[in-house]
């Protein structure tokens, strides 16, 4: 009797054990796919004020010692030099912007985006257009519970001529 009590404990931990794995592997899996939704609604809403014209409500997104890298241009670092780059091209031009992540993959407090992004400018003054599509990829981290873009880079689909 004694030796089938010592069972029924032991059958009783590896019943709990594996419960518990369970359910911690359901609250990494809900906890991940919160994650890429939240990650998701930042970049809706930095697109959103692209279309915008805000600066500031770009930047809103980036870490204060943030890297963007944009095509043609040298490494610009922090969140106001983030949102100075963006107030001179609204300061130019009318912007359209449609743009999303095609992958999102979080691994603890770091994350990716990798993306596309369909991009009209309309000169203010002649009324010109240009139209680009390119790839970006954003590294995103979570400081102080809260997710910041930490680098933002991107290129163009078109040859430069």
């Amino acid at each position: 009797m004694k030796g089938f009590k010592q069972i029924l404990t032991l059958l009783s931990v590896l019943v709990t054990a594996c419960t518990s794995n369970e359910n911690k592997q359901s609250i990494d899996s809900t906890h991940h796919q919160k994650a890429v939704e939240t990650i998701t609604s930042m970049s809706n809403a930095r697109a959103k004020a692209f279309n915008d014209g805000d600066a500031a409500g770009i930047a809103r997104y980036f870490s204060d010692d943030a890297f963007l890298m944009a095509p043609e241009t040298g490494t610009l670092r922090g969140k106001e030099a983030v949102s100075a780059y963006y107030q001179s091209i609204f300061d130019a031009y009318e912007t359209f912007l449609e743009s999303g992540y095609e992958d999102v993959v979080v691994d603890g407090d770091l994350a990716y985006g990798r993306g596309f992004a369909r991009v009209t400018l309309i000169d203010k003054k002649s009324g010109d257009s240009l139209f680009s599509t390119s790839k970006y990829l954003n590294i995103l981290e979570k400081r102080d519970g809260k997710w910041v873009t930490t680098h933002d880079i991107w290129n163009g689909n078109e040859p430069i001529e």
